[in-house]
């Protein structure tokens, strides 16, 4: 009736109201059927009446209960499939973001060991994620089970984030501790070039202070009869003299000293018996030799060279060596 409150009925206790409903008139239609035996032909035709009317009316009681349970489910089917849908897509969307996380995680790691396993845990996340795609939303039982998946590979991840964060903060002490030692390599390798450099200064002046030096360079032309000689055409020996100054520096012993005399033109005499000597690297002939024993102290040397060969008039110059070394040049000229 308008204006009443009828509270509702769940389709459970609805069904057990319908059964006593059906129970309690069929009751009464046999009660009623059994005074009818007892009444006359117009009160059988009203009771018929009364009895077809009640069975229509328990039928379309029945017929509309059982079309709005099946409407009601029906509903509430599509309801739980329209949720299990949306849980579905949150579920693939959260697959889908954890696997990008893997991704991501790879590129930042340099382990070899851990990339692999993140990359066979990647690849369980997306074999997953593809099963979940392809189930029915009304498979409630794997969905969950899928989403239970998910919290567990979670967990896993939760696992290797801890693993890169301490590599990370391992590698950052390491790349620490490697810059120090890049930096004391350097400040070592500085300090050992300083050192080299001392070094070969130092050799060099050795080497400089123990080299020999000839001084007081004189070329003296004579005749065959070892006169001082005025022309160049009688003149039939250059006498060569110097002296090795004193060297404490020096090392002892015989030494090989070496004599070119070069003509106004630059050419070298030179005898048939001439040899060569080291000298920059390089093999150069020289024109007299002669080996003396050095002891350190000053010494003269006196060397002659036979003149066999014509000598043009001009400027002559005596170069002299020893140990690899030129310790001594004197230009002298010759007249006619």
């Amino acid at each position: 009736m308008p204006g009443m409150f009828f509270p509702e009925i769940s389709p459970v206790h609805r069904k057990k109201s319908l059964h006593t409903f059906l129970i309690n008139h069929y009751l009464c239609a046999g009660f009623c059927f059994e005074r009818s035996m007892d009444m006359d032909s117009d009160e059988k035709k009203i009771v018929k009446k009364s009895l077809i009317i009640t069975a229509i009316v328990v039928v379309a009681i029945l017929i509309g209960g059982a079309v709005y349970y099946i409407l009601h489910q029906r509903q509430r089917m599509s309801d739980m499939e329209e949720l299990f849908a949306l849980e579905k897509a949150s579920l693939t969307d959260e697959y889908e973001e954890l696997s990008m996380q893997y991704e991501g995680y790879k590129f930042n790691v340099s382990n070899d060991s851990l990339v692999a396993l993140l990359t066979t845990e990647q690849m369980r996340v997306q074999r997953l994620m593809e099963e979940l795609r392809t189930v029915k939303t009304t498979n409630a039982r794997r969905i969950g089970e899928l989403k239970k998946e998910l919290e567990s590979l979670r967990k896993i991840m939760r696992g290797y984030v801890a693993q890169i964060d301490s590599l990370s903060t391992e590698n950052q002490k390491l790349k620490t501790e490697n810059q120090q030692v890049v930096r004391q390599y350097r400040q070592a390798s500085s300090v050992a070039a300083q050192l080299t450099k001392e070094k070969e200064k130092l050799t060099e002046r050795v080497s400089l202070a123990s080299r020999l030096d000839a001084t007081a360079i004189q070329i003296t032309p004579l005749t065959s009869k070892g006169k001082l000689s005025k022309k160049i055409d009688k003149t039939a020996q250059l006498m060569v003299q110097f002296s090795i100054a004193r060297n404490i520096t020096a090392p002892v012993g015989e030494k090989a000293l070496y004599v070119r005399i070069l003509k106004p033109d630059d050419d070298i005499l030179l005898k048939p018996n001439s040899g060569m000597f080291a000298f920059e690297n390089r093999e150069i002939a020289y024109s007299m030799m002669k080996t003396v024993e050095y002891g350190g102290e000053e010494m003269q040397v006196t060397m002659y060279w036979n003149v066999e060969e014509y000598l043009s008039p001009g400027a002559y110059r005596v170069d002299i060596f020893a140990d690899g070394n030129m310790i001594g040049r004197k230009t002298f000229s010759l007249e006619k």
